[in-house]
């Protein structure tokens, strides 16, 4: 095993280039050094880039930028990041316990293609853009497209994350990020749900964006789901609907955590609680 300390992403980029399929980027580690440990995962050398200062930046203009070393302790406290984006702020608290969020950092969340990763849901929900550089160039699109399966992505080998970008919450808009799982805290979600509903001036929605995790081999958007709340005052049979298609989205598997028939009655009555906390958000 090989282990390579870059300093600078120039360097990062250089030793992918030349390591190829052998290496795999290694940041706070909280996941890839327990895959390496159960003989998940054995590639020939780490390269560690959790010194490169220039991925530990956070950017709020028109669009939030995020370096992809922010850690998840900074995404749960940091006061302006949690008022324009309170559902990632709270996925971030439900990762792990405090040991694992001051270390653990929203770049590996993305990268390690979990199921269940909890940043994700939120991060969909706020069209989120991913950037991917080499020493080949550099290439942005959508998260949505980042994954292809579980724990597979469309990285090439040379390629690292360096950026992430998404829409804070606009006025008028509310958000929310809720987990299903056996205890509070630090535990894998059984369910997650990300919600962000923007309200017009008369009380109805006019615009719904919906995501979740642990429900299917990447987490997802859920168009359907989002077009049956756009029009609707959050009454009436419009989380039935909602909630059927949520369900006809969903594909989960069994598990020693919870049956795939239960992690999908969970998902309306999920979306009814999680679109009324955005209505209580925006009406407070």
């Amino acid at each position: 095993m090989q282990f390579h300390r870059a300093q600078t992403l120039d360097e990062a980029l250089d030793l992918l280039g030349e390591l190829g399929d052998d290496a795999l980027v290694l940041a706070g580690g909280t996941d890839a050094v327990i895959q390496y440990l159960a003989g998940e995962i054995a590639p020939e050398a780490f390269v560690h880039i959790e010194g490169i200062e220039d991925l530990t930046t956070v950017s709020l203009n028109h669009r939030t930028t995020l370096g992809p070393l922010v850690t998840h302790r900074v995404l749960a406290t940091d006061e302006v990041i949690g008022a324009v984006h309170p559902a990632l702020a709270a996925s971030a608290r439900t990762v792990g316990g405090w040991q694992t969020q001051a270390v653990g950092t929203i770049g590996g969340n993305i990268c390690n293609a979990s199921p269940a990763a909890d940043t994700v849901p939120p991060l969909l929900v706020a069209d989120a853009y991913v950037t991917l550089a080499s020493r080949r160039g550099r290439r942005r699109l959508a998260l949505m497209d980042f994954f292809l399966d579980r724990r597979q992505t469309v990285m090439d080998p040379d390629e690292m994350l360096t950026a992430i970008d998404l829409d804070p919450l606009p006025r008028g808009s509310g958000e929310v990020y809720l987990k299903v799982g056996r205890r509070g805290a630090m535990e894998v979600a059984l369910v997650g749900m990300a919600v962000r509903i923007g309200f017009a001036a008369d009380g109805t929605v006019d615009s719904a964006r919906i995501a979740l995790c642990s429900v299917a081999p990447t987490p997802r958007r859920v168009p359907d789901a989002e077009k049956a709340l756009i029009g609707s005052r959050l009454d009436g049979g419009v989380f039935d609907a909602a909630g059927e298609a949520l369900r006809a989205a969903a594909c989960p598997i069994d598990d020693a955590r919870a049956s795939a028939s239960y992690r999908r009655r969970t998902l309306g009555g999920l979306l009814e609680r999680a679109a009324i906390q955005c209505r209580e958000a925006v009406t407070s």
